[in-house]
């Protein structure tokens, strides 16, 4: 018989951090350290990689996530979008996101990032950047826009700045 109570589940990972030997190693600095095989991968799947999800929490603690296209400068991750959607919202009460990447063989490639995240209106329209026309311009077109259209409708630019890698 049972007692009726819950027993909460541990969460083993909270008593192991990560070691090197590990899966999921913690890069601990906030610059991808591009001096290592891994870390020239990692920067050149951002660069390359076309759509990435975007984690954002809802006030009510429910995790939201979207994919994303997305534009990765070395140092922050710049994604455009409509205005007044959830994503805007959830970062206005919460900066705090995760950003990952996996468009890899079965997982085993994925790219973590927890960051801030923040609207920043001093960033150029999506057709205002050269290095975001030169990765987007043909899907742009794809899915039926023009660039200046396209920079119309996803008229508001995020800025996530990363507080940590998980490579």
């Amino acid at each position: 018989m049972t007692s009726g109570r819950v027993r909460p589940i541990r969460d083993a990972r909270a008593a192991s951090p990560p070691t090197p030997e590990k899966k999921g190693t913690l890069m601990a600095d906030v610059q991808l350290d591009t001096s290592t095989e891994r870390g020239r991968h990692v920067a050149t799947r951002l660069r390359e990689d076309i759509v990435g999800w975007l984690t954002t929490v809802r006030p009510s603690g429910q995790p939201d996530s979207v994919p994303v296209w997305f534009l990765w400068d070395g140092e922050t991750i710049v994604i455009y979008s409509r205005p007044n959607q959830v994503k805007l919202r959830n970062i206005a009460s919460n900066p705090h996101v995760s950003f990952t990447v996996d468009d890899t063989k079965g997982g085993g490639d994925v790219i973590r990032i927890e960051g801030t995240a923040a609207v920043d209106a001093a960033q150029p329209r999506p057709d205002a950047s050269p290095a975001y026309k030169a990765k987007y311009d043909q899907h742009i077109i794809d899915i039926g826009y023009t660039a200046a259209e396209f920079a119309a409708a996803y008229s508001e630019a995020i800025v996530i700045t990363p507080t940590r890698y998980r490579t």
